[in-house]
């Protein structure tokens, strides 16, 4: 016989709120604007050389990607390697997002590197940092980027008011960083409620958990299937139908385990960058290919059923930068 609900349970579906975690990985009922469930998401693409060869690799091996991400931070590009860097995925039509300026780790306190303080990193230490961190993004606005990616919750809500105040583009895309860990369905609609309108979520999070967020919010989540080592080394790649199911509209998040840490990246470590970014082309073929065998195993009767992946490059497609005169 199943124990009676918890008063804590009772007052949460009083409140509309999820009692628990999707154990039954229910059907996610939204869609991105265009319809489709999923899209393909290669991150720490560190500077022009590196997309030059993600955009290759992904040609070579007809792979289908809609985003690349970088972070080692808008500061770190000059302004002609962010104008070339938006020239190649205006033309490649990708989304190009990223990563905001300073953060604690490369400031001067201490309370990073003591054990209860590591997950500040990607902080802003201070009203100063935060100031740059907004040069940074008002640097690449003004180059052309629509697509800045964001750790700290004082700089969601900054840019958030910003945009509503018309001093940001209305079509910025806030990306929430894996760092801005929010582990559950109500952190992540605070997320959603101060303007994140993309949410990377913890690396380690169950499908019972990325479900029953999904049950309260519908911006899109960016999950790792593949999770570099500094965040867990887990590859997930036989979870990506699933996730795809239950966690629609989802960024499918290709990072890559036993590889070196490059940030912040640069010439000295361009070489790895570049041959890291490939072999994360190659392991989004891997999980794709995965997905499709997947697929026609459980839908050999109805293709209908098969998951949808947004078209790269769509009309609407949001994070593409625009041409600066």
């Amino acid at each position: 016989m199943p124990l009676p609900p918890s008063p804590a349970a009772r007052l949460l579906a009083a409140l509309d709120l999820p009692t628990g975690d999707a154990h039954d990985l229910p059907p996610s009922p939204h869609r991105f604007p265009d319809g489709g469930q999923y899209r393909v998401e290669i991150p720490s693409v560190e500077g022009p050389r590196v997309l030059a060869a993600v955009i290759e690799e992904a040609r070579g091996r007809d792979v289908p990607i809609h985003r690349v991400s970088q972070g080692s931070g808008i500061m770190l590009l000059t302004d002609a390697e962010i104008g070339e860097m938006c020239g190649m995925c205006r033309e490649a039509r990708l989304e190009l997002s990223l990563f905001v300026g300073p953060r604690a780790a490369w400031d001067t306190g201490a309370s990073i590197v003591s054990p209860a303080g590591r997950t500040l990193g990607a902080q802003l230490r201070g009203q100063d940092q935060v100031r740059h961190a907004l040069d940074d993004v008002l640097r690449a606005v003004a180059l052309g980027v629509r697509s800045v990616l964001v750790a700290d919750m004082g700089l969601l809500r900054l840019l958030d008011v910003a945009k509503q105040a018309g001093h940001l583009p209305s079509t910025l895309i806030i990306k929430i960083s894996v760092q801005l860990a929010a582990a559950n369905p109500l952190a992540v609609a605070v997320l959603a409620d101060e303007g994140a309108t993309t949410i990377n979520v913890p690396t380690d999070l169950s499908l019972a958990h990325l479900a029953a967020i999904r049950q309260h919010c519908d911006v899109p989540l960016d999950v790792y299937v593949e999770v570099p080592d500094g965040f867990g080394g887990f590859v997930r790649h036989y979870e990506i139908p699933a996730l795809i199911e239950a966690v629609a509209p989802v960024y499918v998040k290709f990072g890559l385990r036993n590889a070196p840490d490059i940030y912040p990246s640069g010439l000295h470590l361009e070489h790895v960058a570049v041959l890291m970014a490939r072999e994360r082309v190659r392991r989004a073929e891997l999980g794709l290919a995965l997905l499709q065998r997947q697929t026609r195993a459980a839908t050999s009767s109805d293709a209908s059923a098969a998951p949808i992946m947004s078209p790269v490059g769509t009309a609407d497609a949001p994070g593409i930068p625009v041409e600066v005169a």
